[in-house]
């Protein structure tokens, strides 16, 4: 049994039992960006170095808050579905999401915050962060990660009930939508002192400390009344993000306005992507599906996975799963037509 497991986890790149946290994507864009920073640092003026540090700094603490979380999920026996920093593009709505766990009863929100100085959080819900500056104290508001958390609540609403095709799914999604999506803000700073004696009750409880994440996660699953999915059932929602997901470019050679050598080579390179016959089957493919099985077209698959199709050139079906966003049931489904297009284009 172990043996079949083994081949069954090879073959599907997901564990044959679901019993610990699955970091189904694991990536970050931020770690990427911050890369980019510290190559560009290196060939900056001097005049604006000052501000490209700050940025890597900033992004440095964002990458060590999200790591914690990390670790406390990693070191957890949780049997979840773990996906790191999503970006999703849906109409004019936009999302980046920390984290989007999925459990068997309903699906987690996460935003994580690595901050700097004490937090007050008052009656009116504002978040008020003091700083301290050559011994003296400065108040400042900052912009509310619950608010935060709320748009991306409402981003995943309308993405999800564009997928349902009747009245009757539309109106049992929104009757349970608030019990199988939910949100917690997580402040990964651990000598950040929060003070939320005004704040109101159901505030309250969407702020905890990094350290008492998994004990809120498992809390809420005690207390969920909703029905469990199968593990099957998990990995569809979490391919369902996923082909959603497109990565978040920050060019931070032209916000300082800075040219780096073979800059416009790749950029020229990435457009004539375009132009290919690869890539104008293909997304003909994506668009003729996307009619017959009425969806949108990025729920076939995104224009990121699109271009990692045609550069990547998948042979088989395990070297289509290596693309983000095609795990087993998108790539059993649409793979072979996938790769029998490669096929007669290369």
């Amino acid at each position: 049994m172990a043996f079949i497991d083994a081949v069954k986890e090879a073959i599907t790149q997901k564990p044959a039992n679901l019993k610990r946290p699955h970091f189904y994507k694991a990536d970050s864009d931020a770690i990427r960006q911050l890369e980019q920073l510290k190559e560009i640092n290196k060939i900056a003026p001097d005049a604006i170095k000052p501000q490209i540090e700050q940025d890597i700094k900033m992004l440095s603490y964002g990458i060590a808050g999200e790591e914690s979380i990390a670790f406390e999920l990693n070191n957890s026996s949780l049997p979840v579905i773990v996906l790191h920093d999503l970006h999703i593009v849906y109409e004019d709505l936009s999302a980046q999401i920390d984290y989007l766990i999925i459990t068997n009863k309903f699906t987690l929100v996460i935003e994580c915050k690595n901050l700097i100085g004490n937090i007050e959080v008052n009656s009116n819900g504002d978040f008020i962060r003091t700083l301290q500056y050559n011994g003296k104290y400065k108040k400042e508001g900052i912009y509310s990660p619950i608010t935060q958390n709320m748009r991306h609540l409402e981003m995943i609403r309308k993405v999800r009930l564009a997928r349902k095709n009747n009245f009757l799914t539309q109106t049992l999604f929104e009757k349970y939508f608030d019990e199988n999506y939910k949100s917690v803000v997580v402040l990964a700073n651990p000598k950040t002192v929060v003070n939320m004696k005004y704040a109101k009750k159901d505030v309250k409880e969407k702020i905890i400390r990094c350290d008492q994440l998994i004990e809120y996660i498992k809390r809420q699953l005690n207390e969920s009344k909703t029905p469990i999915s199968s593990e099957k059932e998990m990995y569809e929602l979490a391919d369902f993000f996923l082909n959603l997901h497109s990565e978040n470019t920050m060019d931070y050679t032209k916000k300082y306005k800075i040219e780096e050598t073979g800059q416009n080579t790749c950029a020229a390179t990435d457009a004539k992507i375009e132009d290919t016959p690869l890539y104008k089957q293909l997304k003909q493919y994506r668009y003729d599906t996307s009619k017959a099985e009425g969806v949108k077209a990025y729920y076939i698959f995104s224009n990121a996975q699109l271009e990692k199709l045609v550069t990547v050139k998948p042979k088989t079906l395990d070297e289509l799963k290596t693309i983000s966003g095609f795990g087993d049931v998108k790539s059993q489904k649409y793979g072979p037509a996938i790769l029998e297009i490669i096929r007669k284009e290369t």
